[in-house]
């Protein structure tokens, strides 16, 4: 069984993340449940430059349009509710639709980039709040700028212990040596391999123990293939997690992080 902790839908800019690319490449690449969010929650396209207003999209709709989503096919899709932090805050009319909807809701997505504010920042406390309310954990993509490294996530972490957090790519584009530090030394922090090498999540078994650790892709960012290969045609790091990882770790280590600690974390019963 596969699990992805972490796909997307949605069309925004150069993006058409459409369900029907997602369900494709889950069919075609054997995985069996992802967890979607929305790029449409999208607050700043590059750093510093704050989306333009013809194509901003509310917070509310977004969340229902993911929420759609999954209800559509409940057995294949699980909603990650990406929510805009850097100048909405949840509201009651937010948490009346998560309270409707809760048996398709799995997580509250959040990033730093996109976003630019950071987990630690106090104005993320109504985020956690609704979190708690829940009983939701906290997926947060990490890297790429200040705001995004995880230390921030382990800030936020450790000040909410009754809250799981999961540091999505555990810092994009670096050794993740900084991520899994943070990982290893609180429960209630995880990681995931979303563009992450093999050779830094065997790295993070041996500190952290597999348990800490859950398989995502991004996908279908690189296309209905994203799993086979990235756009400069190259071979995918899916396919490494396919098939050469399997051989490297034990069966309990391999079965965790493909899809035994997401559907603990997650709590997602419906598969057998």
């Amino acid at each position: 069984m596969v699990i992805d902790s972490h796909a997307h839908i949605g069309r925004i800019l150069i993006l058409n993340l459409s369900v029907r690319k997602v369900l494709y490449s889950m069919k075609r690449y054997n995985v069996d449940f992802s967890l979607v969010s929305s790029i449409e929650s999208t607050e700043y396209f590059q750093e510093g430059k704050r989306l333009f207003w013809p194509l901003r999209k509310t917070q509310y709709g977004v969340c229902k349009k993911t929420i759609r989503a999954a209800k559509r096919h409940p057995d294949k899709l699980g909603a990650l509710l990406w929510l805009q932090t850097d100048r909405k805050r949840p509201d009651e009319r937010l948490c009346r639709l998560i309270e409707k909807n809760r048996q398709y809701i799995y997580g509250i997505k959040i990033h730093p980039f996109l976003s630019e504010t950071a987990p630690d920042n106090p104005k993320m406390e109504p985020v956690y709040e609704l979190a708690r309310r829940f009983n939701l954990p906290v997926v947060s993509h990490t890297g790429n700028i200040e705001q995004g490294r995880t230390i921030h996530l382990f800030n936020a972490a450790k000040a909410n212990p009754d809250i799981n957090f999961v540091a999505v790519h555990m810092d994009l584009d670096s050794d993740g040596r900084e991520a899994i530090d943070c990982i290893s030394q609180l429960p209630n922090l995880y990681g995931d391999t979303t563009w992450v090498s093999v050779k830094t999540t065997l790295r993070a078994i041996e500190k952290c123990g597999s348990e800490k650790i859950l398989f995502g892709t991004d996908n279908p960012i690189d296309g209905k293939d994203h799993m086979l290969y990235n756009r400069a045609g190259q071979r995918s790091l899916c396919q490494e997690y396919f098939n050469e990882f399997r051989d490297m770790v034990s069966i309990d280590d391999y079965e965790n992080i493909m899809y035994k600690n997401a559907v603990k974390l997650f709590g997602i019963s419906q598969l057998s």
